[in-house]
């Protein structure tokens, strides 16, 4: 399956009022550039600000700025406020609770926008499993910005991980067409860098899952994920190929020194091929994916997303 033309990525049905959009939780069926419907779940976030600058409320209606004035979340205008857009792992959803304890740490650096991937959760299509994944991911940047938001950041995990470097690589300013749906800066945790890597147990365990016919049918019986039959045709660009073309696109690569799907050649792999653009996070004890993401690490990338968003 090949990415095809992108760009078109169509948009929501309905747009809210920009003050709406700022206090209320929407949920929308996005279409994609080829016809698939996507369900998207937008939330404004908690972040306040004073003079321009973020800092996270801890739930309540105002926070005081440095005045001693109160600072209510909703008199920010949605430009100044960066977008976090979640590009779940294969298998998630925008419902499981890796996926909403993740949305919910970056909810204090600014709006987020969950979805599910296509033949996931409510999502319609079936799974490609990183290829034609980056038209879900332009859709919903593209209503990110179209909820009025300037500044939009992409953060993926494992697959989603995979499909946020090549978004970035193919949509850009230099790509006619697709800049409603670039991203401002790039987070990549636990990604591969490299297709058909059979090196560990579980992934050999998931290329049994994607490439038989009985694999596929555990998948969307016992792991509610619907997987397409069909081998990739041609082969998409691979993430350390799309590397080298996200520059001057900030981007952060996280990886644990345990993670039992792609070991450390992988994020050191990427890296190499960023030549210095990238920053590498190497965690120790870490695991795979949103799984084995800390709150404390969800919050160090929130705030790097927030910081690098501009």
């Amino acid at each position: 399956m090949s990415t095809g033309p992108a760009g078109h990525t169509a948009r929501s049905s309905d747009r809210p009022h920009s003050e709406t959009a700022r206090r209320t939780r929407l949920r929308r069926f996005l279409r994609t550039a080829d016809g698939v419907t996507i369900d998207a779940v937008y939330e404004p976030g908690d972040v306040v600000y004073n003079g321009g600058t973020p800092s996270p409320s801890l739930g309540s209606p105002a926070s005081s700025g440095s005045s001693g004035s109160p600072v209510s979340r909703d008199a920010a205008p949605a430009a100044r406020r960066p977008a976090i857009v979640v590009a779940h792992g294969f298998t998630g959803d925008l419902e499981r609770p890796h996926v909403r304890r993740a949305a919910s740490a970056f909810a204090q650096y600014g709006a987020v926008v969950t979805f599910s991937f296509r033949g996931h959760g409510a999502s319609g299509g079936r799974s490609t499993v990183g290829d034609r994944e980056v038209l879900d991911l332009a859709a919903a940047v593209a209503w990110a910005r179209e909820l009025g938001h300037t500044r939009v950041v992409t953060v993926g995990f494992s697959m989603g991980g995979s499909v946020v470097l090549r978004h970035a690589a193919l949509y850009g300013p230099e790509h006619e067409g697709r800049t409603p749906a670039r991203t401002d800066a790039v987070v990549s945790v636990s990604a591969p860098a490299r297709w058909y890597y059979r090196g560990t147990a579980p992934m050999r365990r998931l290329h049994w899952l994607v490439t038989r016919p009985v694999g596929r049918a555990v998948g969307r019986v016992g792991l509610r994920t619907r997987i397409h039959h069909r081998d990739w045709d041609p082969v998409p660009l691979s993430p350390v190929e799309s590397v080298p073309r996200i520059a001057p696109t900030p981007l952060l690569i996280v990886h644990g020194d345990r993670d039992g799907y792609f070991p450390v050649d992988h994020p050191r792999m990427l890296a190499a091929a960023a030549q210095d653009h990238a920053e590498l996070w190497l965690e120790p004890g870490m695991g795979h994916a949103e799984h084995a993401t800390d709150d404390a690490l969800l919050s160090r990338i929130g705030a790097w997303a927030a910081a690098h968003a501009s």
